[in-house]
């Protein structure tokens, strides 16, 4: 499969957005995780009254991702029906990093222009170290 453009990733992304629910913030958030075979893994976000147990876009890609059996992820395209630029909420970043470190976010700027964000940009600190001291 060919590595889509960065426009193309957004605008496939944004496809999914009528599948995301939202009954409750009415935010929707949708999510494209492409990786290393350029295999794209779609995420929406899936809220619940009770909020805690709500699911975000990126996280849906990730785990939707995972169970298939995909590695080596390389992009994440992230669109919104909001005004402004969406980035990831910082359990998003959490979990993305643990799982690809490296990896690129796709976001969609107020102009619709595409723009490359590095993850490590945004989690300079990520919390790694599990071990406790002896």
């Amino acid at each position: 499969m060919a590595r889509r453009g960065p426009a193309e990733l957004l605008a496939a992304a944004r496809a999914l957005l009528p599948r995301a629910s939202a009954p409750y913030s009415r935010f929707r958030v949708a999510a494209i995780l492409e990786d290393a075979g350029s295999g794209s893994h779609p995420g929406v976000n899936v809220e619940s009254a009770s909020f805690g147990l709500s699911i975000c876009a990126e996280r849906a890609a990730l785990f939707g991702a995972l169970a298939s059996g995909a590695s080596q992820f390389e992009r994440l395209a992230v669109v919104s029906d909001g005004l402004h630029p969406v980035l990831p909420c910082g359990a998003c970043r959490q979990v993305l990093f643990e799982h690809a470190p490296d990896l690129a976010l796709i976001l969609e700027r107020a102009d619709g222009t595409p723009e490359e964000v590095p993850l490590r940009d945004l989690m300079p600190r990520p919390f790694t170290d599990f071990k406790p001291k002896p």
